[in-house]
């Protein structure tokens, strides 16, 4: 086994104790773990995993390294890598590049040394290893199979490769899966940002204003969940069409210039950059507090923030910068303007990543399957795996749905 790189061994024990927490409520990978701990089907294969480092990614990885793969896991932003749960993996055996608040050198340097691993295989967060598989470690592609690709980010990133025919290797969009966003993006980005946000600040948020900027799914889902606290939604969108859908949903919609004016909490969540920037930071009441659910941290401009501030940048609470800008009034960033829901907490609910990750594990298993057969685009999984994971999810949890009879298999295909 190669060196792990990790902050302390010795604290093991208290990962383990996470990662046996999420495992009870994790029922698709247990499954899948019991399906091929025995049958090995990842046997002599190398495969990186490089997702945000918490109990559930390590369950995941244990499950991979239990299928027979020579597991290497980094984590995908230094400040969701949580030291304990990494140690306890080092513990099981597989190796692990990864430090809670590393560095951005050191955050590379961790992604070129599980590539000198020789990867078969990937699984990717956000894009920043398969970017360096194209930029820096070309060398390596001739023998990679192919991976995939957990956020919207990351496969925007893959699109505009794909688009301009330079990917190199085939990619899978787990992200597109239904069983993936539409309970990932939604739900667990709903509950996880808040969780996030509240153990932050510990404020109310029922009878706050609320701005939401961008009503994708996981906008929707942060949405959802801010109006069922009690807060007064406002979307703000560049797409015409959600921002009717997001009127339709009852909430308001304006430009981030008239919300700047309004909100308590600004949660955004679109993938681009500087979507709160000086010009909004200048008209935002005293107090406001700003969240970044993206994965990157460019969509508040941090570096706006620290122009405008005219006193020294304190840590007014764990995890919560202050600003003071030349109105006296103060701006509150939580998690340095990083992912919020991880930053700030332990990311989505456990049962919602069982569902991620069960399509994980098979879109491994479906590159390692169909070896030489696919070409360097970016693919979806297909649709039977999509309703293979969900029907497990509802047969775990002891739910039945109906099911057609023959006369009316019959008459849906001869209407």
């Amino acid at each position: 086994m190669t060196e792990s790189i990790i902050y302390d061994i010795n604290l093991a024990a208290e990962g383990r104790q996470k990662i046996n927490w999420v495992k009870q409520y994790m029922p698709m990978l247990n499954h899948l773990n019991r399906l091929y701990s025995q049958t090995k089907p990842f046997k002599e294969t190398n495969l990186v995993v490089t997702i945000h480092l918490e109990a559930k990614t390590a369950y995941l990885a244990e499950v991979l390294h239990n299928a027979g793969a020579n597991v290497i896991v980094t984590g995908s932003n230094p400040l969701s890598t949580q030291n304990d749960v990494a140690a306890a993996l080092v513990k099981e055996g597989i190796t692990v590049y990864a430090k809670y608040d590393c560095s951005k050198e050191e955050y590379d340097t961790y992604l070129d040394k599980a590539l000198d691993l020789k990867p078969d295989l990937l699984i990717d967060d956000g894009g920043d290893l398969v970017n360096m598989l194209h930029t820096k470690r070309a060398d390596l592609i001739g023998s990679l199979i192919g991976g995939s690709e957990e956020t919207t980010t990351g496969v925007n990133r893959l699109k505009a490769l794909s688009n301009q025919g330079k990917l190199a290797f085939p990619m899978i969009a787990v992200n597109d899966s239904h069983c993936k966003y539409l309970f990932d993006n939604r739900y667990g980005t709903g509950q996880s940002v808040w969780d996030g946000i509240m153990r932050t600040t510990n404020l109310s948020v029922a009878g706050k204003t609320v701005v939401v900027s961008g009503y994708g799914w996981c906008g929707k889902g942060v949405s959802m969940r801010a109006k069922g606290l009690g807060a007064n939604v406002i979307v703000t969108e560049i797409d015409p069409i959600k921002a009717i859908e997001a009127i339709f949903d009852g909430f308001r919609v304006m430009t981030m210039e008239e919300a700047a004016l309004h909100g308590d909490f600004f949660v955004t969540v679109t993938g681009c950059k500087d979507v709160i920037a000086k010009r909004h930071m200048q008209l935002m009441k005293d107090g406001a507090v700003l969240a970044n659910a993206g994965h990157f941290d460019v969509e508040i401009n941090v570096h706006d923030l620290y122009e405008l501030s005219v006193k020294p940048v304190y840590e007014a609470r764990r995890n919560i910068l202050a600003f003071t800008l030349a109105n006296g009034r103060k701006i509150n960033l939580l998690g340095e303007g990083r992912l919020v829901n991880l930053a700030c907490g332990d990311g989505h609910p456990i049962e919602v990543m069982d569902l991620s990750f069960a399509m994980q594990f098979l879109a491994m298993k479906y590159l390692l399957d169909n070896k030489g057969k696919l070409q360097n685009t970016l693919y979806t999984l297909p649709a039977e795996l999509d309703k293979k994971v969900a029907s497990l999810k509802l047969k775990s949890s002891g739910i039945k749905i109906d099911c057609l009879t023959d006369d009316q298999v019959f008459y849906l295909n001869n209407e």
